[in-house]
This record gives C-alpha cells, sequence and structure tokens, in this order.
C-alpha cells in the first residue's frame, strides 16, 4: 500500500511517498480502508521533534481516521466489511493514518454518521476527543458554567466551543478579530481579540479554561477564574513549570493532558454530529501525496478548523 513516511525529523520535505506492507489486522482488530485522514499541530510537532514517540524514524504518521473496514482479526464482532467508520489511533504510538490501510483495535471506532462525508469525519476524532475529555471528563463541565478557550478558532478550539454550548455553558474565546464571526455562529458569547486587547484583563468569573497554547496563557488564566475552578493545558510542550503550584496557591484545579481514544466519548460526538450541534470546520483539503504541503500549511498557524488528507486507493 502507499503511505507517506519519513527516514529523518525535520522540515515538511523529509515526507515522502513509499510502498509498504498493508497490515493485518490482529485479534479484536479491523482493517480499515483509510478514506480520508485529519491532521493536527502533533504531526508536524512529531515530524520535526518525535514528540512523545519513543522510537525515531522511519514512522508514518496520522492518528485521525475516517474510511471503511475491509477486514477483521478473530474475535472481532462490532463491525463488518462496508461499514463505515471513524475514530483515532492510539496516541502516541498508534500513528499511520497517513496511508491506504490501518489496523487498530474495532473500540477505537464509531460508525460514521451518515449526515457527514469522509473529509467531516477525518477532522473530528482527536481534535474532539481532546475538547471533550478536556471539558467532560476532567473538568466535569456542567450548564450554566462559564468557559474560556484560548485559540477558539483553532483544530481543537472551534470544536470546545461547540461542545461547551451542547452542554450548556458559557462560551469565552481568544481569537483574532477577523475570526469573531465564525465563532459566534458556532455560539460562542463572547470574544477577546488578543492581538488588541489582554484577555486576563477582560475576563473575569471563569469556571473552565482549556489552554490550547501554553506558555504564559497558563498564569495569566488564573487571572480569570473563580476559586474552584479547573484550567486544563493541552500543550504539554511549552507547559509553565510553576503553573500547578499557583492554581493550587488560588484554590484551583490545575490539569494536563494528552488525549486517548474513548469509544463511549466518540459515540456522544457522533450523537452531536447527528443532531447537527457539531461540526468540523474544514481549512484545506490536499490528496495524500500533497502531505508536506498539508504540514507547511499548518505550521503557518494561521488556519480556521482542520486540514485533511484524502487517500485515493
Amino acid at each position: 500500500m502507499k503511505a507517506i513516511s519519513q527516514d529523518a525529523l525535520g522540515g515538511p520535505d523529509v515526507l515522502k511517498m513509499v510502498e509498504v506492507d498493508r497490515p493485518v489486522p490482529g485479534p479484536t482488530e479491523v482493517l480499515v480502508r483509510v478514506e480520508a485522514a485529519g491532521l493536527n499541530p502533533t504531526d508536524w510537532k512529531t515530524r520535526a521533534t518525535g514528540g512523545f514517540l519513543t522510537e525515531g524514524p522511519p514512522f508514518v504518521l496520522g492518528w485521525d481516521v475516517s474510511g471503511v473496514v475491509e477486514g477483521s482479526g478473530v474475535g472481532q464482532a462490532l463491525y463488518k466489511p462496508g461499514d463505515e467508520v471513524f475514530g483515532m489511533l492510539k496516541y502516541p504510538q498508534g500513528h499511520g493514518s497517513f496511508a491506504q490501510y490501518v489496523t487498530a483495535p474495532s473500540r477505537y471506532f464509531v460508525r460514521k454518521p451518515a449526515t457527514i462525508d469522509h473529509v467531516q469525519a477525518a477532522a473530528i476524532p482527536l481534535a474532539a476527543l481532546t475538547a471533550w475529555q478536556a471539558l467532560v471528563d476532567v473538568a466535569g463541565l456542567t450548564s450554566g458554567r462559564r468557559v474560556l478557550v484560548h485559540a477558539a478558532a483553532g483544530g481543537v478550539g472551534h470544536l470546545a466551543v461547540q461542545i461547551a454550548k451542547a452542554r450548556g455553558a458559557y462560551v469565552i474565546g481568544t481569537a483574532s478579530a477577523s475570526k469573531h464571526e465564525f465563532l459566534r455562529e458556532l455560539g460562542a458569547d463572547e470574544l477577546v481579540d488578543y492581538r488588541n486587547q489582554d484577555f486576563a484583563e477582560a475576563v473575569r468569573d471563569v469556571d473552565v479554561v482549556v489552554d490550547t497554547i501554553g506558555g504564559d496563557y497558563g498564569p495569566r488564566s488564573l487571572r480569570t477564574m473563580r476559586e474552584g475552578g479547573t484550567i486544563v493545558s493541552l500543550a504539554l510542550g511549552t507547559l509553565d513549570p510553576g503553573l500547578h503550584a499557583r492554581a493550587a496557591e488560588l484554590g484551583i484545579r490545575s490539569e494536563a493532558m494528552l488525549v486517548e481514544p474513548d469509544q463511549a466519548a466518540m459515540r456522544a460526538l457522533a450523537a452531536l454530529i447527528e443532531a447537527e450541534r457539531l461540526r468540523a470546520e474544514i481549512a484545506a483539503t490536499l490528496p495524500l501525496a500533497e502531505a508536506a504541503k498539508a504540514h507547511e500549511l499548518g505550521e503557518t498557524n494561521r488556519t480556521t478548523g482542520k486540514i485533511v488528507l484524502t487517500v485515493p486507493h
């Protein structure tokens, strides 16, 4: 099968189309013919630095997948050949969706809603699971709470806005002014143009912060929060080393998390999609052969929503 691989860490130019053996599903696994694969910041960061991987190249990156079940290992009883599914491979070591086929445990996937295509579906899993796990599982978000989402127009951010709204929260987002109208359409109640306004001065009484940026955003966010609130940091590579201790002094819970495959959460996300309460904004769609170009586009940090690769067969 065709796949996008790299023999060294580095810039987008290290990504090459190669021929590799088609994977064989093990017990309880499915073989999925990949129709589309979403990109996330972790893809270009891992390409450049190795990220959280414990082994170096060569490797095939990609965690988001939408496709069609082609086969099964022994004991797999959830899906039949021809079923359309989407999901996230195990992070970080389960990568490999930038290819024509992947194998993974059947419970990493759920059925793709008929209301969306494979491009939309491939844009959802990793980013939406990150948002869901931060808001619902870690922060325990309930109706009426005030939520601050940083980089609200980004891949995780724009999905977090919708998930928080679906759970009855009052949603505040930081984003450049040009993206405010888009975010209002998604349900954001209040927006801060971080280029012209200090969110730490403009925002108050926040119960939950989702920080996708890291650095000084964590400590500054504490100034916006109520005692008893929760800040969830997603940018572990740039996490302020004093954040947890400072939060504890203020009576604020501070957690740092990485996303995990989660079938129950994926089912909840699929239900929101079917209810037309969750959608992925597609910034760009490129064919698998142009993976390097997709990485270049992602690294500009200027895209709204998600970049998706389509996979030919």
